[in-house]
């Protein structure tokens, strides 16, 4: 599994995989009444203008929006940190962003203050405009705990996501949004520990890739069973 901890180490030793070949399909994809669209922050923050922007974050929008309709299930996350989170670099005196601290879970990388509940930055970008969307899980709202899995917290609490797929009797998780390396990679690889079968839709991702880490998210993906497509790769049934 992708290391939290150490997510900028070790990258550079796996950047081989982005020259492997994407898996391949007999038939294209067909999502059904067991299948859902996990939709992974596409919020202003991590767009072109916001406090952690994502390069050509925006690019993924027109993706997400063409597919959607081919799915009967659709979820969305949004980061939602309270003012003065523990993962801000602000909450800790002398800190800069992009370091790293010791909390109660293990180490954690201090980000620039980003996703403020309540403010524009934390939004939904207005132009996702997924209508049928029937879950809205918001993530990283405990005051003393990150999350980057859309699953488990930092501290290995669940999000009560996993209980809700199951109980809805949702097997197959086809991941897109922001980004590639980090949310969208530890929620793909999370689902595959909880027993659903993940897909991660290449082009309607992007990544941050700091020192080798879209490559290692793409390694440690593919290591956890987690099938890589592209859009195109899934159609209406029939």
């Amino acid at each position: 599994m992708l290391d939290r901890r150490r997510f900028w180490q070790g990258g550079l030793a796996a950047a081989s995989v982005l020259c492997l070949p994407r898996l391949g399909f007999a038939a294209p994809i067909s999502p059904g009444s067991k299948d859902v669209l996990l939709v992974i922050d596409v919020q202003n923050c991590f767009l072109p203008g916001g406090t952690l922007a994502v390069a050509d974050g925006d690019a993924v929008i027109p993706v997400i929006k063409r597919i959607a309709p081919l799915f009967q299930n659709i979820v969305l996350t949004q980061d939602w940190h309270t003012p003065g989170h523990a993962s801000f670099a602000s909450s800790h005196p002398g800190a800069a962003p992009f370091t790293v601290t010791h909390l109660a879970y293990g180490d954690q990388v201090l980000w620039p203050d980003h996703c403020v509940q309540g403010t524009a930055d934390a939004a939904l970008s207005d132009h996702l405009d997924l209508p049928k969307a029937e879950l809205i899980l918001r993530t990283g709202y405990r005051q003393s705990v990150d999350s980057y899995s859309a699953f488990l917290e930092a501290d290995h609490i669940s999000t009560g996501l996993a209980a809700y797929l199951q109980q809805r009797g949702l097997k197959r998780v086809f991941l897109a949004g922001l980004a590639t390396d980090f949310c969208v990679a530890w929620s793909a690889i999370d689902a595959t520990k909880l027993g659903f079968k993940a897909f991660v839709i290449e082009d309607a991702c992007r990544g941050i890739d700091t020192n080798g880490s879209l490559a290692k998210a793409w390694a440690d993906m593919a290591k956890a069973g987690v099938q890589r497509i592209k859009s195109d790769d899934l159609r209406v049934a029939g």
